[in-house]
């Protein structure tokens, strides 16, 4: 089969074995690029592996399911409390990175990373499971009420992922965009944009010391900071203004459950209350063979891309 991998910084569409054992196989519809990918091939990481950890398909019955890209070991000591988003066997247990991931025409995964779908969203679409996730994850650590003033530093997936989920239910809810397609899809989504004043809460989603230094300003004293971004090199912490504000700062990691409930099934329930999504954020759609393309525009988010999407 057809599958994504890069090789000295380069992407490349390779043949490789379908992949064979234990497990259901899932037919692939759509698998998005994630800022962590282009990070990651970009600096030159030793991937082995297919890449691709937000995916969607279809089983042999025609269902169309989502994943969620991980299979912790369930033994050590994160995963015995729970948190399994925190297994120590850490990148090795995403599909994508540590295990070949969905940039194909087919995976193989645990019955556990199946995430059913709700009747009136499509595989195709289904890509967006993954990031909705993320936020939806962070999110809840938070105490945030109707009346709270929320910001958001960052208008890529995970950012307007956030406002997704906020906006219907949050008064104010603001977020600094770099670029106009970012801009007109944080509108679209219900969002207010340049942040101005002083906020309960923000969450901060671009991943560097400026938007650290833009997060520690927006907030009142006594604020919460959210990171949702991956920090990916050093970053300066604004720690004058966090200790004489007294904020507090939570670090959020991928997802995991509530109770019995996974962040993924919460994502997948709001792509279905919320169908016009999809639309907003999913930029561009390209055939499996033409990744290389989707990833230099992917990376070009001054032309435009918000999720750029692989359909195999």
């Amino acid at each position: 089969m057809k599958a994504v991998r890069c090789c000295d910084k380069h992407i490349q569409v390779v043949d490789i074995p379908a992949p064979e054992g234990e497990g259901v196989i899932v037919n692939v519809r759509s698998a998005g690029i994630c800022g962590s990918d282009l990070h990651m091939v970009n600096a030159g990481y030793d991937l082995p592996s297919t890449l691709g950890h937000e995916v969607a398909g279809t089983l042999r019955d025609g269902r169309a399911v989502a994943l969620e890209p991980i299979a912790p070991c369930g033994h050590c000591d994160m995963c015995v409390q729970g948190d399994y988003s925190l297994c120590r066997l850490s990148a090795g247990m995403v599909y994508g990175m540590g295990r070949d991931g969905g940039m194909a025409e087919h995976i193989i995964v645990p019955q556990r990373c199946i995430v059913p779908l709700p009747d009136n969203v499509s595989a195709s679409d289904a890509c967006l499971v993954e990031p909705l996730a993320v936020a939806a994850h962070g999110l809840r650590m938070l105490d945030i009420k109707p009346g709270s003033r929320v910001a958001i530093i960052g208008a890529g997936a995970v950012g307007l992922a956030a406002a997704a989920i906020l906006t219907p239910h949050v008064t104010t809810v603001d977020i600094a965009a770099r670029h106009p397609a970012q801009q007109e899809a944080a509108q679209r989504i219900g969002a207010g944009l340049d942040p101005t004043g002083e906020y309960d809460f923000v969450v901060e989603c671009a991943g560097n010391s400026a938007a650290l230094k833009q997060a520690a300003r927006l907030c009142k004293p006594g604020a919460t900071i959210l990171l949702l971004a991956t920090y990916w090199e050093g970053v300066t912490l604004p720690a004058f203004e966090v200790s004489m504000k007294a904020l507090r700062i939570y670090a959020s990691f991928m997802y995991d459950r509530q109770g019995l409930v996974r962040d993924v099934d919460i994502a997948a329930q709001l792509l279905a209350q919320r169908p016009e999504l999809p639309g907003i954020m999913i930029t561009h759609r390209l055939p499996l063979e033409a990744a290389p393309e989707a990833f230099a525009i992917a990376a070009n988010r001054k032309a435009g891309a918000i999720k750029v999407v692989l359909e195999p």
